[in-house]
Parts: structure tokens; sequence; C-alpha cells
């Protein structure tokens, strides 16, 4: 399971370079001592050097050592198999190709395997020249995978995200691993208060390096509820130290009222529901959540106060203000930006502040990172409002500047 993915600090794995000069190298993997040699022995005859084991413990040794062009593997072997030997190569390599083998084909196999990022499925025993040309095509991938890496960082961008399921399910259980929450004060400048603070998640995974890439990749391997969960119990941890006159925000995506855990008494989050603020943003859609009004029921039961968070961007329709009824609307950092500049700006900022109050919602405005982008939105009439012109996010729980 990807769970059982070894830590980057445990293993020692061999930076992908280069082979030297005219050299190929292959990492054969096989219980089957016969095959094995037959095999090394017809790569040998085209060229390439080969390195021959027998168990994915093995080759996952042997990788740490040196690094290979390409690896050809079983999959069915004692202990480790070959699709768990790939998901550990995978937290660490995210190009050198694999091609996996087996003389038990199955439909499922042949799709776990594709879908963890494996290059080719072969089945046993394979004509010498669909192997040969399997390893070439691999080996050339392989050499184009490297030279879009140069390329990259000649564009003055070092591009480390995983290319294929495996790799992404390694990044994201690291980015899970080290997540700690950083918050942002929401402020009440006039009255030289905090009014809250929003968390924010932060992980130590250079391959995930903001939450768009962390939710992305939650997105694409149907782990958001991991993700959700989280970030919950994060926030809930660390905001049992936060003064107690302050409310905590905490962002749901619209897949997370699908959660049950949201709505469990006993979870993290619900023991300080009085006190918490969940943000639902209008970039997501919340039409594909079928009753969620009553969703809204149980949160507002448990004592949860509900917001819409990024108003002004993303979709335009009401069903998020319907469902949720918020008793508190941010608005999207689009909007403030250079407000003190732009009259529509300012006018929507006011009409939209304006008729959030007559329907009993405060407003709070994001963004804000400069003072006359403070005095503006503040004579808009919204007194609450967010950005670095106050405090950066960090760790629990940062100072706002509220010098006049």
């Amino acid at each position: 399971m990807a769970g059982d993915v070894p830590r980057r600090d445990t293993l020692a794995f061999k930076a992908a370079r280069p082979s030297a000069a005219g050299q190929r190298t292959v990492l054969v993997v096989d219980d089957d001592d016969a095959l094995a040699r037959a095999v090394k022995r017809i790569l040998e005859g085209e060229g390439y050097v080969v390195t021959a084991v027998h168990d994915g413990a093995a080759a996952i040794e042997t990788i740490q050592q040196e690094p290979f062009d390409v690896i050809l593997s079983d999959i069915h072997m004692p202990g480790m198999s070959g699709v768990d030997m790939l998901r550990v190569v995978r937290a660490y390599d995210l190009d050198v190709p694999v091609i996996l083998m087996t003389g038990s084909p199955s439909v499922e196999t042949a799709i776990e395997a594709v879908s963890l990022g494996a290059l080719r499925y072969l089945q046993k025993p394979t004509p010498r020249d669909v192997l040969l040309g399997a390893v070439e095509r691999a080996s050339r991938l392989h050499q184009m995978a490297r030279m879009k890496r140069e390329a990259l960082k000649l564009g003055g961008e070092d591009d480390a995200r995983a290319g294929d399921r495996a790799g992404l399910q390694g990044c994201f259980e690291r980015a899970l691993d080290t997540m700690w929450m950083a918050f942002q004060p929401i402020v009440d400048p006039a009255r030289g208060r905090i009014f809250g603070y929003e968390a924010l998640m932060r992980a130590e995974e250079p391959s995930l390096p903001h939450p768009g890439a962390i939710l992305d990749a939650a997105e694409r391997l149907d782990r958001l509820p991991d993700l959700g969960q989280r970030v919950r119990a994060l926030s809930a941890a660390a905001f049992e130290r936060a003064p107690r006159d302050t409310l905590l925000f905490v962002n749901l995506h619209s897949r997370d009222l699908l959660d049950p855990t949201l709505y469990e008494s006993a979870s993290p989050l619900t023991k300080l529901a009085d006190r918490v603020v969940l943000e639902l943003t209008e970039r997501a859609a919340v039409d594909d959540v079928k009753d969620i009004q009553s969703r809204v029921s149980v949160l507002r039961f448990h004592g949860f106060r509900l917001a819409i968070d990024d108003l002004g961007a993303g979709y335009a329709g009401l069903s998020s203000f319907v469902a949720f009824e918020p008793e508190i609307v941010k608005l999207d950092m689009s909007l403030v930006r250079d407000v003190h500049r732009s009259e529509i700006r300012r006018r929507l900022i006011e009409s939209m502040t304006t008729l959030c109050s007559d329907m009993g919602m405060r407003v709070v405005a994001e963004g804000v990172e400069i003072a006359d982008e403070g005095d503006c939105v503040r004579k808009c009439g919204c007194p609450l409002q967010q950005g670095y012109l106050y405090a950066r996010p960090g760790p629990p729980f940062p100072r706002a500047d509220l010098r006049p």
C-alpha cells in the first residue's frame, strides 16, 4: 500500500543521472534464476550493462547504490511483488522506466501495473524482439525525461512533480506526513483586535510545493477525504492553544461535505465547533452534493458557523448561498487588489458589503496588502480584513500589525 512506502530519509537512493558514456544500464528482477540469466544474456548481447537480482528487496538495495536506465521486473515474486517494488521506486525516482513481466496475466494486474506507472506489461515467455524493443524504447524515453528536466532548469524551473500515479502517491503520502498548519489573522483594525485565524495547509514535500498542488494531487488520487481529515485534525490540535476570544476558519472542499467524519460528534474539529467557521469556496460547485441542506443542518446543530470564501471569483450562481446561508462572506482578493485605484471595484465591494449586511452576514476582505486598500475597503463598510498588510501566514499564532 502507499502508506507502506518508506520515508525518503530512510533510503539513500542515488540521484538519477546519465550512465557512463555509451553505457545503458538495466536492472533485471526475477526470482526465476534461469529466466533472469537468459534475459541478462540477451540484453548484454545488445550492449546493455545488466545487473540481475532475485527479489524486490534486493532490487531496492541495489537501486540505493546506483541508478539504472531501465528496470525490468517480474510481478509475482515472494515477499515484495513487482508492483510493490514499483511503488517504492516511484517514491524516489520519478523518471526511470519500469517494465513488468508476468507468466500469469490478468486484466486486473495489467490495469494496476499501468495505473501505477509501469511503462509496459509483458507476458512471459516474451519473444526476444518484443523484449529488446520494449527495453530500447524505455531507454530512449528515460533519456527524453532527463533532457526535459534539464530544459526546465535552463528555463528557471525545477519541475519535481510526479509523472505517474505511483510517484504521485508517494509524494502525496510524504505531504500528509510532513503537513502542518499555518495561520493568518483576520482582523478588525478599527477596533485593534484579532477576530479569528484562517488555517492554511503547508507541507515539506518539494514536489507538491503549495496547497493547490496538494489539493490537485488529492483529487487525482481520489484522496480528498484523507486530506480533509488531516487538515481538520491538525487545525483542531493547534487551535486548542489559541486565544479564547478568536475564531478558527477552516477551508472545506465541496466533496468534504460527503465525508461522514465531518459530522461525527467525536471528531477533533467538532469538539471546538462553537469556535469554528467552515469556509466553502465559491470556486467549487456544490450542485453534485445531494441533500446538502440536511448536511448543513447537522453542521449547525454541532455549533459550526459557515462562510462562503472567494466571493467574486469562480462560479456566479447562487447555489452555495442558498444551501449554506452563511454567517460570514469573504471577498476574493481579486476584488480587493488595487481597489483604491478602481472605481468599479470600490462600488462593487460597497454594494456587496451592504447587501450582505442587510442579510445578516459579516464580510471579510481578503488579500489586503497595502494601507490604501485597507482604508478603502473599510470606507466601503467592510471592517474585517485579512492580508499581508497585517500578518503573513505562520506557525501558531502570528501577531497582527494593528498600528494605525
